[in-house]
């Protein structure tokens, strides 16, 4: 059984979705696609894949499996063409996760001025305010808010978010301003579901506080948290960045400053894989120093 065959035929019917959606794009007949990948459980006396009446779908063991097939047969066809002469640049595509009203307003422009210098590598990103599985959803880099738990990922810092509680003039003119986070849930607030950090926790003498406010408008999205916070809806708690203007204009109002937590911490995270493909190593070098630069 040829291992490295076995495997890129798998990934091509787990990309499909089914053996026979597989074996049309391969161009191969459907006993002999089906007959290699029960070689390969067989070889590796598990089972990666179960089969439905509408996909495939994988097992534990098949998850891990299938993660560590893409790092390899990806890295050995780079390393391939890098022997053969056949190039120098970064190509292929490459799969990045942002945080939506972040990534489209801060990260999404320099993406777009990487795609233009490096015209060989094709971009398919996911935008998601939640911590997306890389391994699963077959991510190769996202852009995170927050401490990095994950032992497996590695991570490039690329700079320091505060969260910054506020609200309008307005809001605070008709309900008064909270003096302590302990005073939040006699409030209207617009809660954001989203990363786990930016969630409403303060500190008093370094001892920390988890307070909040009635939720009268959820939402997954800091965008929408911030137009609501901007009608007076409720009190916000969102990334300072992306409120700077208003913070500055009088928009928004910060409120509870003297219980701010330290800010938290932005990077770039890619599941550890040994050698790092070119293309991914190049988006790294790329992004990293401009988001430093638009961070601050």
């Amino acid at each position: 059984m040829d291992r490295f065959d076995a495997m890129a035929v798998l990934l091509t019917c787990l990309e499909e979705g089914s053996l026979s959606a597989g074996a049309r794009r391969l161009r191969s007949p459907l006993p002999t696609v089906s007959r290699k990948v029960a070689d390969l459980e067989a070889h590796l006396r598990t089972r990666l894949v179960v089969r439905t009446s509408r996909r495939l779908e994988l097992t534990d063991a098949g998850r891990d499996y299938v993660a560590a097939a893409r790092r390899i047969i990806e890295q050995l066809q780079e390393a391939e063409q890098a022997a053969a002469g056949e190039y120098r640049e970064p190509r292929g595509e490459l799969s990045v996760t942002l945080p939506v009203s972040f990534g489209e307003e801060f990260a999404l422009p320099v993406v777009v001025e990487f795609l233009k210098a490096h015209p060989e590598v094709d971009m398919r990103i996911l935008f998601a305010d939640r911590s997306v599985n890389l391994v699963e959803e077959q991510i190769h880099v996202a852009l995170r808010i927050g401490l990095l738990e994950d032992p497996t990922l590695v991570a490039t810092k690329v700079g320091l978010i505060r969260a910054v509680t506020c609200a309008s003039p307005a809001f605070l003119e008709r309900f008064g301003s909270p003096q302590r986070p302990e005073d939040l849930p006699k409030f209207d607030g617009i809660t954001f579901k989203g990363f786990a950090n930016l969630t409403w926790r303060y500190q008093r003498d370094g001892k920390p506080i988890v307070a909040e406010p009635r939720s009268r408008f959820a939402s997954n999205s800091t965008g929408a948290a911030i137009k609501a916070a901007l009608h007076g809806v409720g009190i916000a708690r969102v990334p300072s960045i992306q409120i700077a203007e208003h913070l500055r204009s009088g928009a928004l109002m910060p409120i509870l400053e003297d219980y701010a937590r330290p800010p938290v911490l932005v990077s770039l995270v890619y599941p550890d894989q040994g050698m790092i493909p070119l293309k991914l190593r190049a988006f790294l070098n790329y992004m990293a120093p401009r988001l430093r630069a638009v961070l601050g």
